[in-house]
């Protein structure tokens, strides 16, 4: 780690790029080096009818989904039909997917049970008198909003873990081609911070982008602006919050969010939880990265306090906690009612506390310091652990136990194993022949019932996928023939066979490469990651000295 005052000339150096986007750094925090900042994204959730019991049920899934950062949902005691329908029209809702690259669901695992990710964007629209006065920069209204707060909520298949995945917004990627539902203004493939994707049509293109960056598939999309996040903190009634010594956050040239708190615990909310999330000069060493871990210990302490049952028992608080969160939501249509939010609520709700693990993407700067890509062989190793599935606290590893390999069933020559092509891809595009490639191969090794299927999808590792105990010795034993790791293989409840999907991760040549993967699949989250546990309730924000008093 370099000096504080080092990083903050590289920040002013990152200013004209800013300029150009017409961003006011003296009114919104700036945007270089790193993490995004205003805020998080809610969930929404409803109980429905009358009675005592149904009204318990909704508190309990409340206490849960109001926490999720900030973020996530909600609930009504005794709300009738009418209420309903009007929650459910407080909701914004939109396209999940703009971009064309097919990434394919990932397949459930032996017990029907399929992963859940959902992304949680902030926005930073000025464009409602409220938002303009909780956010300044006047001269940005009208200007299309920037996804500045972008997480990946990764919740495992058996819900027994979740892993919340940050990205710094200046962060350059390629964003795919989008088209604007709403005006049919189709934006070209371009490279650029990935928080301006939100402007190519709306949240539909960041999740294309996410997908096309990281091979995730992404299940659902939530969004929230300055005003929704004011409204969110004062319905669930404030979040404990601690800094290490006196932060103002301001200075003579108008850098700041205007926080302002004494050494030691707080509990903040309304606008004093928009300055603390959107709080970059005063943080560690004044760079949206030490904002991204202010915003990570945020959400862990309001999961905490909601699970605890310490908030919202109250009917009147749930009913304006459940107006708050709908009217600040954009969800994808997949979300778009009170009921499918509930349900994830409940989802959500299994996760214990000492299981969810907030991280930071592995992160580098880019050539003259002034923005940040993707840190080399770290950031693909943790999105590899969310595409399979793998936890970022390392605790997965406990549930299994080690066992000798089963053997093959079947005679090579027999084994029907359906060879399929994975590469597509918009911004690579598909690599055409691949199935057959690797059909001609296992042929030569002497599986010769093997075919193709000539449907082109899009997945980002190889896999071989294969139906009931009976059939893994087959399907490990044509992994090992093609060089394969075992952590390619994987049972599925609805395989028909043996199917074997060439993904991006292999698009030349018959021989599996080493690079690809490696023969052991990571564990653990790198250091690089600066994980945070829900359970840690020590964490302490590091106050810069230049911006205490």
């Amino acid at each position: 780690m370099r000096q504080s005052s080092v990083r903050g000339d590289r920040s002013r150096r990152h200013q004209p790029d800013a300029q150009e986007l017409g961003w006011d750094d003296s009114l919104y925090e700036g945007r270089s080096g790193g993490r995004g900042g205003d805020g998080g994204a809610a969930v929404p959730d409803e109980s429905a009818g009358h009675g005592r019991r149904k009204r318990r049920r909704g508190r309990r899934v409340l206490k849960w989904t109001a926490g999720i950062a900030a973020l996530l949902v909600l609930g009504t005691a005794g709300a009738g039909y009418l209420y309903y329908e009007h929650l459910n029209g407080n909701l914004r809702k939109g396209l999940l997917d703009l971009g064309d690259g097919g990434l394919k669901k990932p397949e459930p695992n032996a017990f029907g049970q399929t992963p859940m990710n959902i992304l949680l964007l902030g926005s930073d629209s000025r464009n409602s008198k409220a938002n303009v006065e909780l956010g300044g920069a006047r001269a940005d209204v009208g200007r299309k909003p920037l996804a500045d707060v972008q997480m990946l909520l990764h919740v495992s298949a058996d819900r027994s873990s979740m892993s919340v995945l940050s990205i710094p917004r200046d962060t350059r990627v390629t964003i795919p081609e989008c088209t604007d539902p709403k005006s049919g203004e189709k934006y070209p493939q371009t490279t650029g911070p990935i928080n301006q994707s939100l402007q190519h049509g709306g949240p539909g293109c960041t999740v294309a982008t996410w997908k096309e960056l990281t091979g995730i598939y992404i299940d659902h999309f939530m969004m929230i602006d300055f005003a929704g996040v004011v409204q969110m903190a004062d319905a669930v009634g404030g979040v404990p919050v601690c800094v290490d010594g006196n932060i103002y956050s301001h200075d003579s040239k108008g850098h700041g969010s205007g926080l302002k708190l004494t050494k030691g615990e707080h509990n903040i909310k309304g606008v004093q939880a928009l300055q603390w999330l959107r709080t970059r000069y005063g943080f560690e060493d004044n760079t949206d990265i030490g904002r991204a871990k202010a915003q990570h210990m945020y959400m862990n302490s309001m999961i905490r306090q909601l699970k605890a049952g310490t908030k919202l028992t109250d009917p009147a608080k749930l009913q304006a906690l459940a107006e708050a969160a709908t009217k600040a939501l954009t969800v994808d249509e997949g979300l778009g009612s009170v009921k499918k939010l509930y349900d994830l609520g409940g989802d959500l709700n299994r996760v214990p506390i000492k299981r969810v693990t907030m991280a930071t993407m592995p992160w580098s700067y880019g050539p003259g310091e002034s923005y940040v890509i993707p840190k080399p062989g770290d950031a693909e190793q943790v999105f590899a652990m969310l595409r399979n599935d793998t936890a970022l606290d390392g605790k997965d590893r406990k549930k299994k136990k080690p066992t000798a390999d089963p053997k093959p069933t079947t005679p090579k020559e027999q084994l029907q194993v359906t060879v399929q092509n994975g590469t597509n891809g918009a911004i690579q595009g598909p690599v055409a022949g691949r199935a057959s490639a690797i059909q001609a191969q296992l042929a030569t090794l002497g599986y010769t019932a093997a075919g193709t299927d000539a449907t082109l999808i899009a997945q980002a590792d190889t896999t071989i996928t294969y139906g009931g105990k009976d059939a893994e010795g087959d399907a490990l034993a044509v992994a090992k023939a093609l060089g394969l790791p075992k952590s390619a293989v994987k049972e599925s409840s609805s395989a028909q066979g043996i199917r074997l999907v060439v993904g991006n991760d292999w698009r030349t040549g018959t021989a599996y490469p080493e690079t690809a993967g490696g023969k052991q699949q990571a564990e653990k989250a790198p250091e690089s990651t600066d994980t945070l546990n829900g359970e840690d309730k020590k964490a302490c924000m590091k106050v810069n000295p230049d911006y205490t008093w």
